[in-house]
Formats: structure tokens, C-alpha cells, sequence
């Protein structure tokens, strides 16, 4: 029998639910946050504008890291391997001062 009070009900409105198209990431960091940036980049147009915005515990950053990292792993055993650029300073991520 499944502990009722581990439970967490999440709600997923309409709006959130269709997402956020997001083709660059900028990361940076304080003592005691993560912030990453979601920026979405049209060709042509020099600008672009931040889409979202989410501030991390620097726990919560190393918990999204793991799960990240272990959502790749399945999904390149579904899928197969993920093409991965160089090994240069990653486009669109930085480490800097928040």
C-alpha cells in the first residue's frame, strides 16, 4: 500500500502544458543561485529575448543535473546518440555572476 501523504499533485495549466521554444541557454550563478536563462533565437534578427527564467537552489541545480544526465542516458538508448558539438566553450552557456 502507497503512502498517500508522499503524494504530490501537480497541476500543468493549458498554457504551460504547450511549452516554450527555447534554442539557447545562458547559466549563471551567485553563492546561493543558479539562473538560467531560456532565450529563443531567430536567424537574422540580432536580438533576442529571454523567454523564461528560473533561480535554482544550488541544490535544486545539481538535482536538475542528475536528471538530466540520467534522461539523456534513456534517451540514448531509445533513440541513439545525440550528436555533440566539438569540444569547445559550449555556445549559450556561462559561467559568471548572477
Amino acid at each position: 500500500m502507497e503512502d498517500q501523504q508522499n503524494k504530490l499533485n501537480i497541476e500543468l495549466s493549458d498554457e504551460i502544458a504547450q511549452g516554450t521554444y527555447s534554442n539557447l541557454a545562458i547559466i549563471s550563478h551567485s553563492s546561493s543561485e543558479f539562473i538560467l536563462d531560456f532565450i529563443r533565437m531567430m536567424p537574422g534578427i540580432q536580438k533576442a529575448k529571454v523567454k523564461s527564467r528560473i533561480i535554482l537552489t544550488p541544490e535544486h541545480a545539481k538535482r536538475l543535473l542528475y536528471a538530466l544526465q540520467e534522461n539523456v542516458v534513456k534517451y540514448e538508448q531509445q533513440f541513439g546518440p545525440i550528436k555533440a558539438p566539438q569540444p569547445q566553450q559550449p555556445i549559450g552557456f556561462s559561467q559568471g555572476q548572477a
